[in-house]
């Protein structure tokens, strides 16, 4: 039950991060509209994935999950 608490609380702290990153960077780069969406959406993805992926690993290297 923990390893699913765990796994829900890291969802939704990397697509938070990903979401609030992806917006960042559509507005910063000055886009509106559907385009921003657009952009937004898919950075918030990448860095999403991105998160998930080094937490992942830095915890499989610390030995705190197999």
């Amino acid at each position: 039950m923990a390893s699913i608490v765990g796994s829900i609380f890291g969802i939704v702290a990397c697509g938070g991060i990903g979401a609030v990153g992806g917006w960042l960077l559509a507005t910063g780069i000055g886009f509106a509209g559907v385009p921003a969406a657009l952009a937004a959406a898919l950075a918030g993805l990448v860095i999403a994935a991105a998160l998930w992926v080094a937490g992942t690993a830095l915890l499989r290297a610390r030995g705190l999950i197999r």
